[in-house]
């Protein structure tokens, strides 16, 4: 690739020299660190439940090279397609949202997963870029004083988004998505009296769900006071650090992952913890956090309303989803089912994350003239 000339107008020569190399090249080492970690991770998994040891390693893996390809291929949009992509996405992802409440199935009290032609897909991963680019496109179409109400619209999504993740009831995701939503609201300029209203009005719904949902009540009582509730998961993913040291004991040599039930998917930082050391945790950390820096970076002088607010929103959901998943494995916020891009196990987050890295990265290509569009 690098063989691309500056004057090569094709469309993969225009790609090359306006794509943002350095994020992309991150990426793929999140999905290498994810290769690396599944092979480890995932074959205790896999016998507890009856299936051959790289069984599920091997699905993994065998999705990582659709998911590259998806991630180029979304970054090669323009934003006009970006939105028309995300429009269409979220139709599809809440109409099966909504169908997964009514025939999916339910997995420890809450009905997530749907089965379609022998394939099982969490439509809320799907929502979630999305969402993000859709109510970003209906923001900064309120802006344009055109006559539609885009703030209302948006509104009105957000609360049909959030209506049926408590329905599962998925109070993570809700919550991730709400703070994608008051991103993007408080970037379109809305007054800080409404910004701290809503923020009120979300710290009253965290309370009542804390009253309301018996497995919230019992995360965050466990979280504050450790003789209260089941810290079985938890103790044993500290153990896993501590284990582990600076550089690890190597691939394949830990053994906590065989006493977590979820080793290869909510507490896989704790695999990379044991195996790969606090030093390669310190660059995978590092490599999250350059994403999201980098991105803002690039948006900085933007002068679209909408990719700013997409792309802001698109930052926000993966910035805050591995912040989310790393401090509930160091024990630094209650435990919360919510996997880590690009390195937990799991088919749709991986596709739903390559397909919103990849809008992201389309969006903050360097774009002259009617380009930009």
């Amino acid at each position: 690739m690098t063989s691309f000339a500056r004057t090569d107008t094709s469309l993969m020569g225009r790609w090359w020299w306006t794509v943002d190399r350095w994020t992309l090249l991150s990426l793929i080492a999140l999905m290498g660190f994810g290769a690396v970690l599944m092979l480890a991770a995932s074959p205790a998994a896999a016998e507890r439940i009856g299936l051959k040891s790289f069984q599920l390693a091997s699905r993994q893996i065998m999705l990582l090279p659709l998911a590259a390809a998806l991630l180029i291929g979304m970054s090669l949009a323009t934003p006009r397609w970006v939105r028309r992509i995300a429009c269409f996405g979220l139709i599809g992802s809440l109409l099966l949202l909504a169908l997964t409440l009514a025939v999916g199935a339910e997995t420890k009290g809450a009905t997530r997963w749907i089965n379609l032609a022998g394939l099982s897909l969490q439509p809320s991963e799907f929502v979630k870029p999305c969402f993000a680019v859709v109510t970003a496109w209906m923001f900064s179409l309120q802006r344009e004083e055109n006559g539609i109400p885009g703030t209302k619209i948006a509104i009105g999504l957000w609360l049909l988004v959030i209506a049926l993740l408590l329905l599962q009831p998925d109070l993570g995701q809700a919550v991730l998505v709400s703070t994608i939503w008051g991103a993007q609201l408080f970037l379109a300029g809305l007054p800080l009296a409404w910004i701290a209203g809503l923020a009120v009005l979300g710290a009253g719904g965290l309370v009542a769900a804390y009253f309301a949902l018996p497995h919230v009540t019992e995360r965050i009582d466990s979280f504050l006071d450790p003789a209260s509730g089941d810290r079985y998961q938890i103790n044993r993913s500290l153990e896993a650090f501590v284990n582990g040291g600076p550089f690890g004991r190597g691939p394949g040599e830990g053994t906590v992952k065989a006493q977590l039930p979820d080793a290869h998917s909510d507490f896989i930082f704790a695999v990379a913890g044991e195996e790969l050391g606090t030093i390669a945790c310190l660059i995978i950390l590092g490599l999250f956090a350059f994403v999201v820096l980098r991105g803002f970076a690039r948006l900085m002088g933007e002068n679209s309303l909408f990719v700013l607010l997409a792309a802001s929103g698109l930052l926000v959901q993966f910035g805050l989803q591995a912040f989310i998943n790393m401090a509930s494995t160091l024990h630094l916020m209650p435990t919360k089912g919510m996997t880590l891009p690009f390195l937990s196990y799991g088919g749709s987050s991986l596709m739903a994350l390559a397909l919103g890295m990849g809008m992201l990265l389309a969006l903050t290509r360097r774009r002259v003239g009617g380009e930009a569009q």
